[in-house]
């Protein structure tokens, strides 16, 4: 027996906003990633290394203490590998 949306205690229409809101901000995702994409082919183009600038794109993100913590744990471990430059 099919049961009836009206009957299942489901809101069809404001279900079927949520996934088409959601449809959309995954296509704007997708462009969007494109579009970094597209700026790191310049970039390399540039001659600048896409890697590094990831990298420092990822740092940039974090709050300065975070940076510091993760910096000076990463010093004590080099340390103790005797890695230390």
């Amino acid at each position: 027996m099919v049961t009836d949306v009206a009957d299942s205690g489901v809101a069809a229409d404001e279900l079927k906003q949520f996934i088409e809101r959601i449809e959309r901000l995954e296509e704007e995702k997708a462009a969007i990633a494109g579009d970094i994409k597209e700026v790191y082919a310049e970039l390399k183009g540039r001659g600048f290394d896409a890697k590094a600038i990831r990298k420092i794109v990822q740092i940039r993100k974090k709050p300065v203490e975070e940076r510091a913590e993760e910096d000076a744990i990463l010093e004590l471990y080099l340390q103790a590998l005797g890695m230390q430059a």
